[in-house]
């Protein structure tokens, strides 16, 4: 069940290769920006006060925290630099000397009012004094007590029966009311407070003074023209005795003792519009922030928490908003995904068009980015923990030349080639530099780094090649970390040290975890390296051995093919490796039923004269089926198990398709029963292991196989292939068969060629008498001398050729 589920995977992705890549797209973009934001969902941190943390808090983002001393510090200045405001009445003298005025003029109304009444009227007659007397009686004279209280309430100060006597017995004198309002404008009209000390608080920076009335403000700061209540009140007999000086001096005291309980404070404290001013400039203060940096630590594993550790965490809390976290999410994947997009459209698509399976070659990518993205954000939050724990002075940017990114375009430059890996290590340098708080020069680093090491490590046959590249790429990135520091401007000794220490472990570390993820990547998505297939061209290898000792024909068969191959692989541009290896195991197949082909059959003795055709066809083609079941067996890599299965192609066995038309009739015999299953060749590779299977296995049917009939034979076989379609799906195209053709020849030519007949040999055929056997092997029997060899480079004494091991 669950092979067949992943097969309707595989057909769903083939099928749809564009949706594919879609959603791998968006799987990178989202777990990417996962990995550059951990922490984008707000994150509770449940410590209270005294709490120990159990481990290390960053800020995950940057935010701006207020600084509450700093802020109350600049509210109190704002408020100090408040001026207190006073109120002046510039009118409280006149409306003083206006209730005086009306207060004696109502007194001496009364006085008349009374004096009239004392008055002696004429006798009115009986009749109408009865009617008078019994309608109204006449009005009585006020007392003097009531007439001292009426003038009280009107001045509004306590005036003594002395004093109210004296100003009786003056009839209430206007001159007297006129003197003392003006005394008290005199007095007032600078200013009267009721204490100097209230002023002198604010002595250095003044005070507002606002006319109750005009509401205009002036800012005074000379307090010397202001009176104190008791100032002016003292100053009333210098400024009133001259306007009353030729009255009575008791009336002088009385006018004098009026006019100081009339003067009251012109200048009051607005207390209230003091206090509104204040707080007004103080809500007009904003508070101090100060940013925290993302990665910045707030909170360390094992201290104690106090006021402002909670504040941090509680500020970082309340900025993380979901509508923040979803345009940080949205911004990312954006930047993202317009990296991965350019980069595919104008790097990699041309290169992707030559690659055998896409789809696949995409996800190992896809796998590699975000696995190495991750590594080097674990990396540096490890590295971080373990600096600051560490006796040493070592900044925490040194940390991030020790990550071995430039082991990621390693990795695909050994599966996918250079023209790959370049623009994959640009990707991965841009990425780095986002994960490394948008760090330009990291960016370079990585960029040059990574594109070094995948240039150094491009030709890898061999495991010491990753140690090698990765010490390249080491000394490399001593010089870049110096040069980054530099530019940073944080050239010191010590940091220059630890920041090339760090860079060649990081660049030596990228060869050493390229060299282990590579097997890891071959398992598990089938790739085949060039190390692989060297491993694999050991002919001491238990099935090759096997092959040799059990079907020692198709063992020498097989061995010829893989020559053949890797010479035409080179001039092809295929991978002559490849190729090689494939030829070597094509046939191992055979290795079940070795008796039943032709190659390995002894004693002239062949079994399929007792079979039918259509047994015969059966048994072999079973050794393919065979030959892919021996491949898994022993771990062989896909690529190898794909060229023995398709090495035969849908090819039709045709002597014995021939033979079967011979006994039962050409209507009876269908052809795709002695056909072989397929699939035809995908690659050049495979294709080349065909070719030669075929030509060498018809090469040995040649009685005189000179090159004019090898030429020939090689031409006819690789056209019937061609024309029989089995070439259709590998991309070798007509001038790569006639380039293969000529390799074929060469090799063949070399094999097949005559030897010299010696003179031991000579005389052997004259005494006998006897001829070559007619099908017999040129390198078993004496051969003429070649017509093209002259004959002075023929051996002259066979003596010297038995003592040079020749003959």
């Amino acid at each position: 069940m669950t092979l067949d589920k992943l097969q309707k995977s595989r057909d769903w992705i083939q099928d749809r290769p564009l949706g594919f890549r879609l959603l791998l797209l968006t799987a990178v973009t989202l777990l990417f920006t996962l990995i550059i934001h951990p922490n984008l969902l707000v994150t509770r941190f449940p410590y209270g006060l005294g709490d120990v943390a159990e481990k290390d808090v960053k800020a995950q983002r940057d935010f701006l925290l207020e600084d509450q001393t700093a802020t109350e510090i600049k509210r109190q200045q704002a408020v100090q630099d408040v001026l207190t405001v006073f109120d002046i009445d510039t009118e409280l003298a006149g409306r003083l000397a206006r209730n005086v005025e009306e207060a004696f003029a109502d007194m001496r109304a009364l006085r008349r009012t009374a004096l009239d009444t004392r008055s002696p009227l004429p006798a009115p007659a009986p009749e109408s004094a009865a009617a008078i007397g019994a309608d109204k009686k006449p009005d009585a004279a006020p007392q003097p007590d009531e007439m001292r209280k009426n003038f009280e309430d009107r001045l509004g100060i306590r005036v003594s029966k002395g004093a109210f006597a004296a100003l009786e017995t003056e009839g209430y004198s206007k001159r007297i009311a006129e003197a003392i309002g003006e005394t008290l404008q005199k007095i007032t009209e600078n200013g009267v407070v009721s204490t100097r000390e209230t002023l002198l608080k604010d002595f250095e920076k003044g005070v507002v003074l606002r006319d109750v009335h005009s509401r205009e403000e002036r800012v005074v700061r000379d307090f010397k023209q202001f009176y104190s209540l008791e100032q002016a009140r003292s100053l009333v007999r210098n400024a009133g005795q001259p306007l009353l000086r030729d009255l009575d001096y008791a009336l002088v005291n009385v006018g004098v003792d009026v006019c100081q309980r009339l003067i009251q404070p012109n200048i009051t404290l607005n207390r209230s519009e003091t206090e509104l001013r204040k707080a007004r400039a103080a809500g007009e203060i904003k508070p101090v922030l100060y940013k925290i940096k993302q990665g910045e630590m707030l909170l360390r594993e094992g201290e104690r928490v106090t006021e402002l550790h909670l504040l941090k965490l509680k500020a970082m809390e309340s900025e993380a908003k979901p509508e923040q976290f979803f345009l940080m999410v949205l911004g990312s994947a954006a930047l993202m995904l317009g990296l991965i997009v350019m980069s595919y459209v104008l790097l990699l698509r041309r290169v992707s068009s030559d690659w055998d399976n896409p789809i696949q070659n995409l996800l190992l990518m896809a796998c590699v980015f975000l696995v190495f993205q991750l590594m080097a954000q674990m990396l540096v939050s490890f590295g971080e923990v373990l600096i600051r724990n560490s006796p040493h002075a070592v900044s925490e940017a040194s940390v991030m030349f020790i990550v071995p990114l430039a082991a990621a375009p390693m990795i695909l430059c050994v599966f996918l080639g250079l023209a790959s890996a370049l623009p994959f290590a640009v990707v991965m340098a841009v990425a780095a530099a986002i994960v490394f708080k948008n760090s330009l020069p990291m960016l370079v680093f990585f960029l040059i780094s990574g594109s070094m090491g995948a240039y150094w490590i491009r030709n890898c046959r061999e495991r010491k090649v990753f140690v090698t590249a990765g010490a390249k790429t080491g000394l490399l990135a001593v010089a870049l970390a110096a040069a980054v520091s530099a530019y940073t401007g944080h050239f010191s000794w010590a940091d220059l040290i630890w920041n090339s220490v760090f860079a060649f472990l990081g660049g030596m570390g990228s060869g050493l975890v390229a060299a282990g993820v590579v097997p890891l990547v071959e398992i598990t998505f089938g790739y085949t390296t060039d190390i692989t297939l060297l491993e694999l061209a050991n002919l001491d290898r238990p099935i090759l051995r096997q092959l040799m000792i059990e079907a020692p024909g198709t063992y020498h068969h097989s061995v010829i093919v893989g020559t053949m191959v890797e010479a035409a692989a080179v001039e092809i541009d295929a991978n002559p490796l490849l190729a090689k290896v494939t030829g070597y195991y094509h046939d191992i197949g055979k290795i079940k039923k070795p008796q039943y082909f032709i190659e390995n059959q002894r004693n002239g003795k062949n079994k399929h004269d007792k079979l039918a055709p259509s047994m015969s066809s059966l048994i072999l083609v079973s050794h393919i089926k065979e030959g892919v079941e021996i491949a898994r067996e022993h771990r062989l890599a896909k690529v190898i198990i794909d060229g023995i299965r398709s090495h035969h192609g849908t090819g039709l066995i045709r002597y014995f398709y021939e033979k079967a038309k011979l006994l039962k009739g050409g209507d009876a015999v269908k052809e795709e029963d002695f056909r072989y299953p397929g699939p035809k060749p995908r690659t050049q590779e495979a294709a080349l292991v065909m070719l030669a299977d075929a030509v060498e296995a018809a090469s040995r049917t040649l009685e005189n196989p000179t090159p004019a009939r090898i030429k020939g034979l090689v031409k006819n076989l690789m056209d019937r292939l061609q024309s029989d379609g089995q070439l259709d799906e590998c991309g070798i195209t007509l001038k790569d068969l006639n380039t293969i053709a000529v390799s074929f020849n060469t090799i063949l030519n070399g094999i097949h060629h005559h030897r010299i007949e010696y003179l031991d040999q000579r005389q052997a055929f004259d005494e006998t008498g006897r001829g070559k056997a007619k099908n017999g092997h040129p390198d078993r029997q004496p051969s003429k001398r070649a017509p093209d060899i002259p004959a002075e480079i023929a051996p002259p004494d066979p003596d010297h050729l038995r003592r040079a091991k020749v003959s």
